[in-house]
């Protein structure tokens, strides 16, 4: 993939999130601003984040229920002292 088509990627990804994050917070009553949001409590912040997951988890189980032979994904990074193993099964 060439290095234009990654920025593009990585753009409409941090635009996707933004948009994702800005919808979280007009769900739980945050006012969240363009920029810098440092003035937020952090019941307002900790709000916003937990909706997100919220909406996550939502996404994923209903992912799940109307196809159940989908694969999530389970491994997790882990260190490399593991005898070279790079990611460990759960």
């Amino acid at each position: 993939m060439s290095t234009s088509n990654k920025s593009n990627l990585n753009s409409a990804a941090k635009d996707a999130l933004y948009n994702f994050k800005m919808e979280a917070a007009k769900e739980v009553g945050v006012n969240l601003k363009q920029g810098y949001n440092g003035d937020l409590t952090s019941r307002q912040a900790g709000s916003v984040g937990g909706q997100m997951v919220k909406k996550m988890i939502m996404h994923a189980e209903n992912t799940l229920a109307s196809n159940p032979n989908s694969v999530i994904n389970t491994s997790v990074p882990t260190s490399t002292n593991n005898g070279g193993q790079q990611q460990q099964q759960y």
